[in-house]
């Protein structure tokens, strides 16, 4: 569960990380109420569970009512990549020396956490690690053993962050790891992590997901899911009542994928063929065809949609009762855009055997997924 920005900070607070004062706004004049409140100047924050709400003009400064009240109503409303704002956070502005990343997540492959500190804040990490992968300090924690000073300081200063911030940094990082743990996330991170022009230090953003299977040690954490929920969009709303895992997107290529990797990787190879997603959908193992009717239902409910990619991968699911899942879902659901497959793994010969009795200009089967993707591509029109 992905919690919004305002949400992130609620819970960073529990463990005693300093955030900015701020309050949520629905309406115009609630926005212009919170920063009365808090005293101009004041940040209006678009809340949506998107990055790049800074480029798509959904963050602004008011230092004053009229524009905090012309802000608030430009935002409000806003689409920014296909999520529509339906709330404010709004937050008293803070002078900024440096911006820090940092944050904490699993690292499944040696089965240990992950910390990543960086004094490259404020940018989007994926492109730091890949641009200078030595300007993030990387520390690897087994959370029976705990996270301890000492470690957290040989961290910060391998990080190479401003003397200043130094123990500001430490104290944090610590009781960031506690939230992580303690309060059973998947993922904490702070982008940025800043240092005022007097020394403090504190989180001016948050982003925390947290882990589902933890739901029942967590009554409390019902508030965020409700609210989650209403905050949806339409497709997203649509995708959660059905149970299916979907993020929604603003491109015209439909995905549908076996399998969270996947999905993602079907989103990746989408736009590197020149096309633009339209959702991550993972429909997971042993799905039948309710699953795929679910799966095409909401695809088709989104107007955007020229092209429907399904990418599978038969493991435990054999390629023949996807391929009859398939089928028998165009049988049930009206579509109204075409299906283009690719299908590989176990009894996929058998599958695409299946699929070819029913081929035609709706339904055209790939042998891979790289050609696939690019017809997928070319019939949504590019």
């Amino acid at each position: 569960m992905d919690l919004f920005e305002y949400q992130g900070k609620q819970y960073f607070a529990r463990w005693g990380i300093a955030v900015s004062p701020g309050g949520v706004a629905d309406t115009v004049e609630e926005a212009v109420t919170q920063a009365e409140a808090l005293g101009y100047p004041v940040v209006v924050k678009a809340q949506v569970q998107v990055g790049g709400r800074g480029k798509a003009g959904g963050i602004k400064l008011a230092n004053n009512a009229e524009e905090a009240r012309q802000h608030a109503r430009n935002i409000l409303g806003m689409d920014i990549k296909g999520h529509v704002v339906k709330r404010l956070w709004i937050e008293k502005a803070s002078d900024i020396a440096q911006e820090y990343y940092v944050s904490f997540t699993l690292d499944r492959s040696r089965k240990m956490d992950l910390g990543m500190l960086s004094a490259m804040g404020g940018m989007d990490i994926e492109k730091v690690a890949e641009d200078n992968p030595h300007a993030i300090a990387r520390i690897w924690l087994d959370p029976v053993l705990g996270f301890s000073e000492v470690q957290a300081r040989e961290w910060v200063q391998a990080a190479n962050l401003d003397p200043a911030a130094v123990e500001g940094v430490v104290e944090i990082v610590q009781k960031l790891y506690r939230c992580f743990i303690e309060g059973d996330a998947d993922l904490v991170e702070i982008n940025p992590l800043i240092l005022t022009p007097d020394g403090r230090v504190h989180a001016l953003d948050a982003k925390v997901t947290l882990d589902d299977s933890a739901a029942p040690r967590h009554p409390e954490w019902e508030e965020y899911r409700s609210l989650i929920f209403d905050m949806l969009d339409s497709r997203e709303r649509r995708a959660k009542e059905l149970g299916l895992q979907y993020v929604g997107l603003e491109g015209s290529v439909g995905i549908i994928a076996n399998g969270a990797g996947l999905a993602m990787s079907t989103v990746d190879i989408v736009n590197q063929v020149g096309g633009q997603p339209a959702n991550f959908l993972d429909i997971g193992g042993g799905t039948g065809a309710d699953g795929m009717v679910n799966a095409l239902t909401v695809i088709n409910e989104d107007e955007n949609v020229r092209a429907i990619f399904i990418n599978i991968f038969g493991g435990i699911t054999r390629g023949e009762e996807m391929a009859k899942g398939i089928v028998e879902a165009m049988q049930r659901v009206d579509l109204r855009s075409p299906i283009i497959v690719r299908l590989d793994g176990t009894n996929s010969a058998e599958g695409r055997a299946i699929l070819q009795e029913h081929a035609s200009d709706r339904l055209i089967i790939q042998p891979d997924m790289l050609s696939a993707a690019q017809k997928a591509v070319e019939v949504a029109g590019g």
